[in-house]
């Protein structure tokens, strides 16, 4: 059973302590946090390393300079993959209308990065106070505008699908045919096949690819080489691999991480 998370942003009379509260912690790699929920909506943001965030509804993996959007109330476990410098805002509920009521990966601007690690500092923002308003109608701009990323992995709600779904995600790199699927897990071709599009606008094909990917991605995080997450994750190759990794991300696996920035340490 998911664990409701105390509100951070009402003070001890029962009266709002804040519009938005923030947390910096660092993680260490393999470190899990269990399955919650918050009253408030919620920006994390994976300033290094990479998190898994998983909800009944799929699986999106954050890598560095991105952010995950949890909105409020939506049941949530988060599994880190390398050392992550995690930052979070907290907002009041429905401040912010843009992600909205669904979870997103969304891309972090030069801007907003340094409004989070701002507000980090701050700690607790006012609307009342006029320099912290300032700062969250920046960053509430900044989300309107911020690009979503195919960095998620949903999941089909038929059951039959279902299992397909549980078997290759506890073994993203099971070279078995979707035919040997069915005939394990039940349901026929067909019928699994249906699911995964209406059910995830992803052909079975194009599911299992992106399940792939990002479990090389966290396998990566975690300091693994290429062609260890490579042929860990189903690829014939490691070219391959890096193939589909360019296409996705633009770059090599090995620049991409080398690129990522680190953020110093918000004050304590």
């Amino acid at each position: 059973m998911s664990e409701k998370c105390h509100p951070v942003l009402i003070g001890s009379p029962g009266r709002p302590a804040a519009d938005a509260i923030t947390l910096a912690h660092e993680f260490k790699d393999g470190e899990n946090i269990p399955e919650h929920f918050h009253p408030e909506d919620q920006l994390v943001f994976a300033s290094q390393g990479v998190m898994t965030v998983r909800t009944n509804a799929g699986t999106w993996v954050v890598p560095p300079l991105r952010a995950v959007w949890m909105p409020a109330g939506m049941a949530h476990s988060i599994a880190v993959s390398g050392p992550v410098a995690m930052r979070t805002i907290y907002f009041r509920k429905g401040m912010i209308r843009k992600p909205g009521l669904r979870c997103a990966v969304v891309n972090v601007s030069p801007l907003l990065r340094e409004l989070i690690l701002h507000a980090c500092s701050i700690r607790r923002l006012r609307k009342s106070v006029r320099s912290e308003r300032r700062v969250l109608e920046m960053i509430r701009d900044q989300l309107e505008v911020a690009q979503s990323l195919g960095l998620q992995l949903p999941y089909p709600s038929d059951p039959r699908a279902r299992r397909v779904v549980q078997f290759l995600v506890d073994d993203p790199g099971n070279r078995a045919t979707l035919h040997e699927l069915c005939t394990r897990c039940g349901g026929s071709k067909r019928t699994i096949q249906r699911a995964f599009i209406a059910e995830t606008s992803l052909s079975f094909d194009k599911w299992r690819r992106q399940l792939r990917l990002l479990h090389a991605l966290r396998f990566l995080a975690s300091g693994q080489k290429v062609t260890t997450a490579a042929i860990d994750a189903g690829y014939d190759s490691p070219s391959a691999f890096i193939s589909m990794f360019k296409r996705h991300f633009g770059t090599t696996p090995t620049r991409y991480f080398q690129d990522d920035q680190r953020v110093t340490p918000a004050p304590r």
